[in-house]
């Protein structure tokens, strides 16, 4: 049987991330786990189309704390344990570091369903963690806009 003890949700401060926190929160539930909210604040790297790398900055992980935390127990607070993780880098490297920490035996992350030149440019963070991550990984798909 598979046991669901400790889960990785990685968000982006927007409407998808909170869609698979949602998913996040109800397996939680279901089995007890304790929830890690976890948010990169993205700074660019050397290797990078930026002039120069940028270092991480303590204002976006305060301002992103605050959100995070704000979102977390509005949501979560009283119904599953959880803990808020702030860190600053290149999402899916930063993703798969805290996966190494923690051994989380689900991810739960969202998708932004880009496609096209969109995807190669971009990349997907969804993709690499499912690629590289040691557990299974649950994706969520953004939610078509309803009129």
């Amino acid at each position: 049987m598979f046991e669901v003890s400790k889960i990785l949700c990685p968000v982006d401060l927007d409407d998808s991330s909170l869609a698979a926190l949602e998913y996040a929160l109800e397996i939680a539930e279901r089995n007890r786990a304790t929830l890690y909210l976890l948010h990169v604040a993205r700074t660019p790297a050397a290797d990078m189309d930026a002039p120069v790398a940028i270092q991480p900055h303590p204002h976006w992980e305060r301002a992103a704390r605050e959100w995070l935390e704000k979102a977390a127990g509005k949501r979560l607070d009283g119904r599953v344990s959880y803990q808020v993780l702030i860190r600053s880098g290149v999402p899916e490297t930063v993703i798969m570091e805290v996966a190494a920490e923690l051994e989380p035996d689900l991810i739960v992350m969202a998708t932004h369903g880009r496609t096209g030149l969109s995807h190669l440019i971009l990349g997907s963070v969804a993709e690499a963690v499912v690629r590289e991550a040691a557990c299974p990984v649950l994706t969520v798909k953004p939610r078509a806009n309803r009129l």
